[in-house]
Formats: C-alpha cells, sequence, structure tokens
C-alpha cells in the first residue's frame, strides 16, 4: 500500500477545475451512513423493475473498498450540464414533447471518464506517486450522492438530488476512487428546510416519506416516477400511470424545475453540453423510423429508452396533449407491428375522444 500523502483539499479542487470540473472535493473511503436507509428503500420495493440496484450490486454500494480494495480517499466531482433553455414548467407549446435537460447534448458518461482519467494522471503528477485508482460515473455501483454529500458538494434534497448552494443541482456526478490518503472536506448542511415545492409540483407524487428513521426524510417512489416510467420501464406503462406523464417522452426535471436554488443556478460553457434539441415536436417523433432513431440518439443518454419504449412514451404523451391534430399520427402507431406501440397509442386515441 502507498505511504499517506496528504494533499490539501485545495489543491484537489484546482486539479479537477483543470480537468473540466466546476465542483470537486474529498470524501474518506468508508461505509455510507445512507447505505441502511437505501436497504429500507430496496425492500419497500420503491426501486420498480430496477433489478440491477439489487442483490449483489446492492451490497456493493454499502462501502466504496469494495470497488477498489485499497481506497482510502473519494474524489467527488460534479460537471454542470445547465444552459440557458427553458424549463420544462415554462413549456406551454402542446404539440412539443419534453426530454430531460441532461439529455439534451451528447452522452456525458464518455466525458466524465475521459476527464477523470485525465485527473488521476494530473495528481500522479502532483504527488510523484503512483497510485492505485478506479473511476466510477453513475453506472458504478456506488451511492455517489452519499459520497459526494460527505466530500462537501452538496446536501442531499428532500426530491433525493444533490444540490450545491452555489450551482444549484444541474451537474452530474463522478468519483476517482484513489488509494492516496487526501485531505477530507466537510459536509455541508441541509438547507431545504421547510421547502417542499418539488414535493408538492410532482405531478405523480413520487415523493415521499421515508419509513426509516435518521438518515434522509424523504424517498423517490420509482413506482410513481415519471423518469422511471419513461426511461428505465420496459413494456406496457400500467393503465393508471399514463396520464400523470404529461408530455414527457424521456425523463422529468420538474422537481428540479421548481427548486429555489435553481432560480439562479449556474451554466456550463462546455460546447460538449450545447443542446442538440429542446421540447421536440411530438408529430416528428412519431415519425421516427427505428434507423433514424438510431442515427438521432444513438450518441445521447436518450438511446437507453430503445426504439420501442421512446415511442410508446411519443403516443402517451400525444394523448395527453388532447390535441385532435395526433388523430393521424396516433393511428399509425396503432397499427404498429409492435404491440406495445399499438396499445399505447390506442389508449392515447382513447384520450383524444374524450377531451
Amino acid at each position: 500500500m502507498e505511504r499517506a500523502i496528504f494533499v490539501d483539499r485545495v489543491v484537489v479542487a484546482e486539479a479537477a477545475r483543470e480537468c473540466g470540473f466546476e465542483l470537486a472535493g474529498v470524501a474518506p473511503a468508508v461505509p455510507v451512513a445512507e447505505f441502511d436507509h437505501y436497504e429500507r428503500w430496496l425492500e419497500q420495493g420503491m426501486a420498480a423493475g430496477m433489478s440491477y440496484m439489487s442483490g449483489r450490486r446492492a451490497e456493493l454500494r454499502r462501502d466504496a473498498r469494495r470497488l477498489l480494495p485499497s481506497a482510502r480517499s473519494v474524489i467527488c466531482v460534479g460537471k454542470l450540464y445547465n444552459t440557458a433553455a427553458p424549463y420544462s414548467t415554462e413549456l406551454v407549446d402542446p404539440a412539443r414533447g419534453w426530454i430531460s435537460r441532461y439529455a439534451w447534448a451528447r452522452d456525458y458518461h464518455d466525458v466524465m471518464r475521459r476527464s477523470l482519467e485525465r485527473l488521476a494522471r494530473r495528481l500522479r503528477d502532483l504527488t510523484g506517486t503512483a497510485f492505485e485508482y478506479k473511476v466510477c460515473v453513475d453506472t458504478s455501483p456506488l451511492l455517489e450522492r452519499s459520497y459526494a454529500r460527505l466530500a462537501g458538494l452538496g446536501w442531499i434534497a428532500k426530491n433525493t438530488c444533490l444540490i450545491n448552494e452555489r450551482h444549484g443541482s444541474w451537474f452530474f456526478l463522478g468519483e476517482l476512487l484513489t488509494s492516496l490518503e487526501l485531505e477530507p472536506d466537510l459536509p455541508p448542511p441541509d438547507r431545504c428546510g421547510s421547502c417542499t415545492r418539488c414535493i408538492d409540483a410532482c405531478p405523480t407524487n413520487a415523493i415521499v416519506p421515508s419509513p426509516s428513521t435518521g438518515g434522509p426524510q424523504w424517498m423517490v417512489d420509482s413506482r410513481r416516477c415519471i423518469s422511471y416510467f419513461t426511461i428505465e420501464h420496459r413494456g406496457a406503462i400500467p393503465a393508471e400511470a399514463r396520464q400523470g406523464l404529461g408530455r414527457h417522452v424521456f425523463g422529468c426535471d420538474i422537481c428540479q424545475d421548481v427548486c429555489p436554488w435553481n432560480r439562479r443556478a449556474s451554466r456550463t460553457s462546455d460546447p460538449a453540453f450545447v443542446p442538440r434539441e429542446v421540447a421536440p415536436p411530438l408529430e416528428e417523433l412519431a415519425a421516427l423510423s427505428e434507423e433514424e432513431f438510431r442515427e438521432r440518439y444513438r450518441p445521447t443518454p436518450v438511446w437507453r429508452a430503445r426504439y420501442r419504449g421512446f415511442l410508446r412514451n411519443v403516443a402517451v404523451a400525444m394523448g395527453n396533449s388532447g390535441q385532435e391534430r395526433f388523430r393521424e399520427p396516433l393511428a399509425r402507431l396503432a397499427a404498429s407491428e409492435d404491440p406495445v406501440v399499438g396499445e399505447h397509442a390506442a389508449w392515447a386515441l382513447g384520450r383524444l375522444r374524450v377531451e
């Protein structure tokens, strides 16, 4: 194991800025207290169909050292993706669908990984030491918001997002697990106070009280969450959940859009996150062939919904719009060879009849 090298947190933060991160801090590589809360969340069934979050991969999240046994420190970084484009709560055109803000540009995973690798090289130059490390983005089994809180990047809000007092909540998280023993930061206080705007604004009541004592007081129930249904859920969306999805075709930003800490949220200057499109026309999306969908969305997070799921979401959004103009494209989708797409389009046509 490497000798203990204490690097000032300011030096780490400066190195992270040189590598393109607006936020950075250091947490000790220790078990996180929120893991018990995470277990309760799983036991309550709130992960819905996301089986990859339970079982062995759940246990890995208990301690960063399960991913890197030699880890002593977790360098947590944040990368802004907010732009000047309007929030979903400002979208008034019923002919357009909403794609979550984080998915407007290229897939962030590659950007984050490359920058974290660059940070590892920079730290090797600064310390003059060859150390072990592991790069993590959100696909790694790590309670990254918990470590980011310990690293001083922000507090975990009632909507379960991490909020930074200066920058808001529009940032991607990444981690560099390292065998270096670095000077740790301190977690900030929770500044949500008595505010419940995110809870009140959620159209599907997905932000629910935690049944456990201690730890976070609120959870997101994926069985009610718009983001879960439009991104992670495979197959048919329960009929009783469809109306609450509104015109969301991929993800949801409402709980962040209404957050007072995002009123003056910082904006990115990174060209990698310049929006390719914001609130595209639903009729245009409904006409995409599978090849066109691949060409348009393969480089972006929207690809995760898959073609079938995306058209399913578009059909629901058109039905919820109540616009008669969507009758013809919905009729075409209702005749789809895919039974899931066809069934949701038929449901949407029924919505047009009752508007």
